[in-house]
């Protein structure tokens, strides 16, 4: 062996050590501090061992090479403690479609002071693991971490450090019209902190509800703004979908612009079951979604729609993949991202169509508007199909503000800033008028105004 390739080979070496020492560093914050029910025990110390397998990953795993997790690396995180907010620090969060249907969670921890469910038929679980009455702790624990395999190092981690999650459990042939607000706050302080919160949802047959998912930070300006104090919200979504459930998900991602946002969202339909995303993501300096469908039972619709809009130096990554096992499965996914200034958007949609997939309608697109020279999108929708007998596309489209329907709005009496701004909201509207939460839906059209041009 040359000393060169020796060389080569002891730095590669010496990287491997550190990110596994970086690895360990958040596995010990995740399992220390307060609460854990003994139930979650068996769970955590399953995900202990797997994560001593794994590692951290960087620019050279595939899934993971546009999207570069050094700075996440270089900070030392503590373990979030438990804070009492008072309502009114809170309350800028509320939906008022759910003012009694909400639950909330601040660092990780559940309040039950902020949370209130008086507007839920009994008949539903709505609240944090921990409370649970055994009984139901018995019946969830074949949802909760079932389909924790060890290959996504931080859902492992966030299993592994496992204290509470958020339950909401619809029975069968209930339809509740009333929506549920599941609301996770971090408070902005000068030590970054490691959050981990965790939401399980299980429709049961024919059950059919309307879920709110937001995340915040409770800081001195706009939520989604840098603050120069990062924390890192590491988080897993388990949504179960009986036979002929129909679950509507409105994702609502708005963490401090200093802050590190990866999350895990786990879908698994059954026969005839209905699930529709709306997925938004404005805030965090890094966030990364990895969005993974699993079809159980014939006849399934999947709707995965997204927005995200970005300023900065901001970066995006979505990494979805919808897994048919069935016949006569349909699904949407139309995600669109708007970057300025330096900011970053990556996208990689799988569809997978195996032969047990016939009769498969399958359709995906990525459509992105750039309004810097120096915005970049990284772009990978992707189908693989070994069915005969199916309907499938995909496509992506990378565009800026057309110079010709910019000048037709001047003529049209609109100056420049104004004109530019209707295009953008028109971009933006095919996403946000899917939103059925009439106040969160205005809110993300004024957010979004704020932060482009």
């Amino acid at each position: 062996m040359t000393a060169a390739v020796l060389t080569n080979a002891l730095r590669k070496n010496n990287h491997h050590a550190e990110v596994d020492k970086q690895l360990q560093s958040l596995k010990e914050r995740a399992m220390s501090g307060e609460g854990g029910e003994p139930t979650l025990l068996a769970k955590r110390q399953r995900a202990e061992k797997l994560l001593d397998g794994l590692r951290l990953p960087n620019k050279n795993d595939e899934e993971w090479q546009f999207t570069n997790l050094t700075e996440l690396k270089e900070i030392d995180f503590a373990t979030a403690k438990k804070i009492s907010l008072d309502a009114a620090s809170a309350e800028n969060f509320y939906l008022p479609e759910a003012k009694q249907s909400r639950l909330v969670f601040v660092n990780g921890f559940f309040s039950a002071e902020l949370s209130n469910t008086s507007d839920l038929p009994e008949n539903i679980v709505c609240g944090s693991w921990n409370l649970l009455p055994p009984n139901k702790q018995e019946k969830l624990a074949d949802y909760l971490a079932q389909r924790e395999d060890g290959e996504d190092v931080f859902s492992t981690l966030n299993t592994a450090g496992l204290k509470d999650s958020a339950i909401v459990w619809i029975p069968a042939n209930i339809e509740l019209a009333t929506p549920i607000h599941c609301l996770f706050l971090t408070v902005v302080d000068p030590t970054p902190v490691l959050v981990q919160p965790r939401l399980l949802i299980v429709a049961g047959a024919n059950a059919k509800v309307t879920i709110a998912e937001s995340y915040g930070a409770i800081s001195t300006n706009c939520t989604d703004r840098p603050q120069q104090q990062p924390y890192f919200n590491n988080i897993v979504s388990e949504i179960y979908l009986g036979e002929n459930a129909q679950v509507t998900h409105i994702r609502n991602q708005r963490d401090s612009g200093d802050s590190f946002h990866i999350a895990t969202t786990a879908i698994a339909q059954a026969k005839q079951s209905r699930y529709k995303l709306i997925d938004i993501n404005l805030g965090a300096k890094l966030s990364r979604h990895n969005l993974a469908m699993t079809q159980q039972g014939e006849a399934t619709e999947t709707e995965f729609l997204a927005l995200t809009t970005l300023a900065g130096r901001q970066v995006s990554d979505t990494h979805s993949t919808i897994a048919l096992n069935h016949p006569h499965g349909v699904t949407n996914q139309l995600h669109k991202c708007i970057v300025d200034e330096y900011s970053q958007a990556v996208f990689s949609g799988k569809v997978l169509v195996p032969q047990a997939a016939q009769l498969t309608n399958a359709q995906q697109l990525n459509r992105n508007l750039v309004l810097s020279p120096k915005a970049r999108i990284n772009t990978k929708p992707e189908l693989q199909i070994t069915a005969d007998n199916v309907k499938c596309s995909h496509g992506a489209t990378i565009s800026q503000l057309e110079a010709d329907e910019v000048f037709y709005l001047r003529s049209r009496g609109l100056n420049d800033y104004d004109a530019r701004h209707l295009l953008i909201d028109a971009f933006a509207g095919e996403i946000l008028d899917q939103i059925p939460l009439p106040s969160l839906q205005g809110r993300l059209r004024q957010c979004i105004s704020c932060r482009t041009i």
